[in-house]
């Protein structure tokens, strides 16, 4: 017999079609699937199934937000070597950093206290870029995250790899380890121009359309990236990039903050998707995604963090509510990324960058069940006029109530289920006392 859940809302926001409110509506999940969207007046039970009904009248029921960019594993660096310019931050901080702790147990206990964040605040899917895959996806299997792990290339020696064969290599186990896995899939994830040469990127680019999985890239992040590139190669790293055959809709292009108007042209015909981290490029001075520009060009634009070690949070509330008032600072147009278009970002946006609009990124009928209740009956949130626009501009991640991924309550009552959240902070404790050292000595 099936389990039938019957979550009674008292706003459905399905994301598709835009801008929809659906105001008290059940949403009938079975097993891993939603397979009804009713208003709650109308929904009976058909009693042939086993049920369990949630009581959400109090609360809107939106899609699980999609970190469309993140390292998760580096949550364990957060607040370490704050406040200094990106490429000082990298080189003369995190990089020695991870030369001297990032293994295999540190992978999985970052990614252990980032996929516990994550969920807790409304986040069901997370994009991920860093070393020992294998690791981050056992982890977020493990807390019951959705995951798309990247299968790291970069243009030097780590623990995770000793050659460029070595990062490919050891990506194609993953890949195969984890190709039919209901939570975790897998892409391929350069770190950056500047990092990885150009045989490598054909590489990438052939092997991506053989295995038909996306690539996860950091381009264009900030306008000394791109000075250095044209003075070295005579191009910008995103014209380099189509040379060799990479701008296509596979590509998930992180953070982008110094384009050209041909540049956008160039990446709007190509059907490139942009990454968009707002408050890790506010955070580093790294420039400011043209984001409206994008949008008009009729570019996808997704939603990231980028991880804990620069940000300094895993919130994507926060980076909603950033993104949508940065955008209207930077195109010096209140009406440039409204509340509505702001959500997709977080949800269906970031579904089509990842390849997994079919699946997730909005409630709808025959998608996996990847769900959040926001609990909207706090004075945070009163009184309620337009709840899109509330959960964007008043609600944050302390309102998550309920979540699920396909189908499977991860959250209840703003409680993690299955995870032993004092286990992960006495984890992450232990990681703090043996990379303190270090950080005071730098």
């Amino acid at each position: 017999m099936a389990t039938l859940q019957a979550i009674h809302a008292g706003w459905v926001i399905p994301v598709e079609p835009h801008g929809a409110v659906l105001e008290k509506h059940t949403v009938v999940v079975e097993n891993a699937l939603i397979r009804a969207i009713v208003p709650t007046t109308e929904w009976r039970p058909d009693g042939t199934t086993e049920l369990i009904e949630i009581d959400c009248r109090e609360h809107a029921l939106i899609p699980g937000l999609i970190n469309a960019h993140t390292h998760a594993g580096m949550s364990l660096f957060r607040g370490l070597a704050d406040d200094r310019p990106l490429m000082e931050w990298l080189e003369q901080h995190i990089w020695p950093a991870e030369a001297e702790f990032v293994g295999r147990s540190f992978v999985r206990d970052g990614t252990r206290l980032a996929a516990s964040e994550m969920l807790r605040g409304g986040t069901t899917c997370f994009n991920d870029m860093y070393f020992f895959g294998d690791e981050a996806a056992a982890a977020a299997i493990e807390t019951g995250i959705r995951a798309v792990i990247g299968m790291i290339v970069i243009g030097f020696p780590s623990a995770w790899a000793g050659t460029i064969d070595d990062y490919f290599r050891n990506g194609q186990q993953i890949h195969d380890q984890y190709r039919d896995h209901p939570l975790v899939t897998t892409s391929f994830a350069p770190h950056a121009p500047y990092t990885v040469d150009d045989a490598a990127l054909l590489r990438i680019a052939t092997l991506a359309e053989e295995l038909d999985l996306p690539i996860h890239m950091h381009l264009h992040e900030t306008a000394d990236e791109v000075e250095r590139a044209v003075a070295s190669n005579g191009a910008s790293p995103l014209r380099r990039l189509e040379g060799l055959g990479l701008l296509s809709p596979r590509l998930q292009a992180v953070h982008m903050t110094a384009l050209t108007d041909d540049e956008i042209t160039a990446v709007a015909h190509a059907g490139v998707n942009v990454v968009h981290c707002p408050e890790s490029n506010l955070k580093l001075a790294s420039g400011f995604c043209p984001v409206a520009k994008l949008l008009s060009a009729g570019i996808n634009v997704a939603l990231g963090t980028d991880g804990a070690a620069s940000n300094n949070d895993l919130d994507m509330f926060g980076e909603l509510r950033t993104a949508a008032l940065l955008a209207k600072g930077v195109a010096g147009d209140a009406s440039a990324l409204p509340a509505a278009s702001a959500l997709r970002m977080a949800t269906i946006n970031g579904a089509k960058a990842l390849g997994l609009e079919q699946q997730i990124g909005s409630i709808s009928v025959g998608k996996l069940a990847d769900l959040v209740a926001v609990d909207m009956s706090q004075p945070d949130t009163q009184p309620l006029y337009e709840p899109i626009s509330q959960l964007v501009y008043a609600a944050h991640r302390s309102l998550v109530r309920e979540v699920w991924v396909g189908g499977r309550h991860v959250v209840r009552g703003g409680q993690l289920v299955s995870v032993d959240v004092m286990q992960v902070v006495e984890n992450a404790r232990q990681w703090r006392d043996r990379i303190a050292p270090l950080a005071t000595s730098t």
